[in-house]
């Protein structure tokens, strides 16, 4: 966690302390409308203007989500929060805000803290949340933990268990892009660059959940886990099966080319791999497919998960303690 080439004593966040470090992330900041009361009181206050909010909760932890031989400070900010909002637009609602809990061992160097915050800023900013208030307190190894608020402006929100059969099955976003980064990181690569970056700090669709919510979308769930995985649980939820089609799912020409160099499946990869954090959705009929959006599947009576009318014979995503 040092700063190579500097042999200099770095500054920890021991020595300027929990509310030092607090001071820093958080001076000059700018706050969304929607923060009403921001860091420094014992609570925050976000506005909701239908009386709903929206939450979710994302922890990462060192070794398991991000490395910081692989990733920057700044790239690990922006993936813990970009986790977080992907579960708010996939309801169909807008980020408004973000609780940030930071656990980390008092060697870590003040900029590692202040690059994490950095990142965590530009994400935010990027999906129009507020940083609103947080906590940290000292720990063997950097553990972050967001809660992201949301706002659904109005609008039902869009649950896991509403696809009927008949309906399509789309996405939007990314996907296989992490999977293909995490291949190359781990055969000791950094290139392409493009492919690495994916896996470092994902880029979820953030408007294409309300998007998907004003063009009626029956069911939506963010895919964190792997598209066949995350369907799953749509197709539980909501008593359904789903089949998806290889011939409509889109496999970039980057991936298949990174593939063939590492020997692997692009298809896999798109099919299974996690951490893109695109949105998976289902829509009552294929003409009302939002611009942006892909259909890949159909929506039958039945349960579980198909590729092409058959059993996918590999692991359909990621499982903790698997």
């Amino acid at each position: 966690m040092g700063v190579p080439g500097s042999d200099e004593r770095q500054e920890t966040v021991a020595d300027i302390g929990e509310f030092g470090l607090i001071g820093r992330v958080t001076a000059g900041r700018r706050q969304p409308a929607t923060t009403l009361l921001g860091p420094g009181d014992d609570a925050a206050i976000v506005a909701a203007s239908d009386g709903r909010v929206v939450t979710s909760t994302d922890v990462l932890v060192e070794g398991v989500h991000f490395r910081m031989d692989w990733s920057t400070p700044e790239h690990v900010g922006r993936k813990a929060v970009a986790v977080n909002i992907a579960d708010i637009a996939a309801m169909g609602g807008v980020p408004t805000g973000l609780l940030v809990g930071l656990a980390c061992p008092r060697t870590t160097p003040t900029a590692v803290a202040e690059g994490l915050a950095a990142g965590m800023w530009e994400e935010a900013t990027r999906a129009g949340a507020g940083l609103v208030g947080g906590d940290v307190v000292a720990a063997d190894q950097i553990v972050i933990s967001v809660t992201a608020l949301g706002d659904l402006q109005g609008r039902a929100p869009v649950t896991r268990g509403g696809a009927m059969p008949g309906d399509v099955v789309a996405v939007s976003g990314r996907l296989g892009w992490s999977a293909a980064g995490l291949a190359v990181l781990g055969r000791g690569f950094r290139s392409p660059v493009t492919v690495v970056s994916a896996y470092r700090a994902p880029e979820p669709p953030y408007a294409a959940g309300p998007q998907a919510a004003l063009a009626g979308a029956t069911a939506m769930i963010d895919v964190s886990d792997g598209l066949l995985a995350d369907l799953a649980h749509v197709a539980e939820a909501s008593s359904v099966a789903i089949d998806v089609r290889t011939s409509l799912v889109p496999v970039p020409q980057r991936l298949v080319e990174v593939a063939s160099a590492l020997g692997a499946d692009a298809l896999h990869w798109v099919l299974t791999g996690g951490e893109d954090h695109a949105l998976a959705a289902t829509f009552p009929d294929p003409a009302g497919v939002p611009q942006g959006w892909v259909a890949v599947g159909t929506v039958g009576r039945g349960a579980g998960v198909t590729v092409d009318g058959r059993q996918y014979e590999k692991p359909p995503g990621w499982q903790h303690w698997r």
